[in-house]
């Protein structure tokens, strides 16, 4: 399933390479040109775990109350998410689009021969960038590194974004995970690194700016919740 997608990404990366003539930069835009195509998939991510986010109290709540009734907690549950406009899906379903397009990517720039046969490109991914001396080998610590210390802010950024996630779960994302990608990338091509870190820092320029966009969704969503109670409350006095 992988195989085609990524044959079509090294395509796309050969004939970004036609126009740069580096491969480094090539990697570097064929990265940029991906994040910006699942912008709008991430958009939906954060928006969902916003919304969510600004729920969490009530749902609580409801499962604390219900914790006997599994069928009139689901039913609570529904109301809540009708009346936030929250569908479970739009929350899984930007991922699953995602993944193929990321695992093909990592693919491409883990084995970029087996997956590129053009002549130019054979000789391409060996090229040096930077300090890097062949893309096709790794990078013993300044990309691992850079790659590690990205994944670590870009998972500070999201949590701003989104809420942090608590217990162990938290904790791994947070400083295990980071430490993996810097092991991990000592081992992998260094073109692949270069793909990581740069993705990160797109991600996290990125989760900045949504930043501004869970902001307004939040308090627009407080205010309408604050609007319902008032309205509910008329009621009661009447």
């Amino acid at each position: 399933m992988l195989k085609p997608i990524a044959i079509l990404i090294g395509f796309i990366l050969s004939f970004i390479y036609k126009l740069v003539n580096n491969y480094g930069i090539s990697i570097i835009i064929l990265t940029l040109l991906t994040r910006i195509v699942m912008l709008p998939m991430y958009s939906k991510q954060i928006e969902y775990s916003a919304k969510m986010s600004a729920v969490q109290d009530e749902v609580k709540e409801i499962q604390a109350k219900y914790a006997a009734n599994q069928a009139k907690m689901n039913e609570k549950m529904q109301e809540i998410y009708a009346r936030e406009g929250i569908s479970p899906m739009s929350g899984c379903l930007p991922m699953l689009i995602q993944m193929p397009l990321i695992l093909g990517l990592f693919s491409l720039l883990r084995t970029p021969l087996a997956y590129m046969s053009q002549p130019a490109m054979v000789m391409a991914v060996h090229e040096s960038f930077l300090w890097v001396k062949d893309l096709c080998q790794p990078d013993n610590w300044i990309l691992p590194i850079l790659a590690g210390l990205t994944t670590y802010l870009t998972t500070q950024a999201t949590s701003a974004a989104t809420g942090p996630a608590g217990g162990m779960n938290s904790a791994v994302m947070k400083y295990v995970y980071p430490i993996m990608i810097v092991m991990l990338g000592r081992s992998f091509p260094a073109g692949l690194a270069l793909y990581w870190a740069v993705g990160n820092a797109f991600t996290i320029v990125q989760t900045l700016v949504m930043n501004k966009k869970r902001e307004q969704v939040n308090f627009d969503a407080e205010v309408e919740r604050e609007a319902r109670k008032n309205v509910k409350k008329r009621q009661n006095k009447n």
